[in-house]
């Protein structure tokens, strides 16, 4: 299939020049785990980036969840590694035991496997854009501050999820779409927008901070593309609630991408959530 990733790799160019995923939560029931692969399997890019939270440690710590799935994702990756894609993973809070193989004297960070490890990144678009790549929790008070109450609103996060999975069982069966139940709530309530915004704010802040033209985070699970006050601020999402991504294109432009928007064994291409740049 063309632009997919085969056997053997990528033969003709790259789809993307890069990719951005981040907070898949493998090793959790709530992890879309056949959207992950199927979009893994049917991307190719220069450049892929692992923005944290990709294995959840909180949640294996406390009970084991591990299905095939789970492992054709990371192999999924290796093979993407292989074939001449330069992966770069920054572990968020979830798999924050990956940071103490993060060497502070190492800039380039540390490679394992054909995959970089490292506690952060710049990356610089086709258009010359110079963009902070960061999980994005050093930026969250209540994880920074307070994490038993971070791993308190994980169970309540935890409860959510299992609600989500029951109501989208129901959707099916009547043959409706996928709709993340968990994110409607989240942008309705008030505490949470303003939770929201404070995190864009600093994040904001601190690329600018750096002398840098964005910011590509992930963490909170909320896929979004502005700009904050001249900066431009990506949340690539997550692949629990709604299953989105960021793509560079080969001409620089920056995309986010919904892969649940075409659920299912035989996806579409994937639906534009947002642009920026126009070509």
């Amino acid at each position: 299939m063309p632009g997919s990733l085969g056997a053997a790799g990528p033969k003709l160019r790259p789809q993307y020049r890069a990719v951005f995923i981040s907070d898949t939560h493998l090793g959790t029931r709530g992890c879309r785990s056949d959207f992950l692969a199927d979009f893994l399997r049917r991307t190719t890019c220069a450049h892929l980036y692992l923005v944290g939270d990709i294995i959840d440690g909180w949640r294996l710590r406390r009970s084991w969840y591990w299905d095939a799935q789970h492992d054709e994702v990371l192999r999924l990756i290796l093979r993407h590694a292989r074939a001449g894609t330069e992966v770069t993973y920054i572990p968020g809070n979830h798999d924050e035991l990956f940071r103490a193989w993060v060497d502070p004297a190492m800039p380039g960070g540390l490679e394992i496997a054909g995959i970089r490890l490292a506690s952060e990144a710049v990356h610089v678009t086709a258009r010359g854009q110079r963009l902070l790549v960061i999980h994005g929790d050093a930026f969250d008070s209540v994880v920074r501050y307070a994490k038993f109450l971070a791993l308190l609103g994980d169970h309540a996060y935890t409860a959510a999820l299992v609600a989500n999975r029951w109501f989208n069982a129901v959707r099916r069966r009547l043959g409706y779409p996928y709709w993340s139940l968990s994110a409607w709530l989240k942008r309705r309530v008030k505490e949470a927008v303003k939770a929201i915004d404070r995190f864009e704010t600093a994040l904001a802040a601190e690329a600018r901070r750096r002398g840098l033209d964005g910011v590509v985070c992930g963490h909170i699970h909320h896929a979004e593309m502005r700009e904050v006050a001249g900066v431009l601020y990506i949340n690539d999402g997550d692949w629990v609630e709604s299953c989105t991504a960021l793509v560079e294109h080969h001409d620089g432009r920056l995309e986010l991408i919904d892969w649940a928007a075409r659920q299912g064994l035989s996806f579409a291409a994937p639906r534009a959530v947002g642009v920026v740049q126009p070509a």
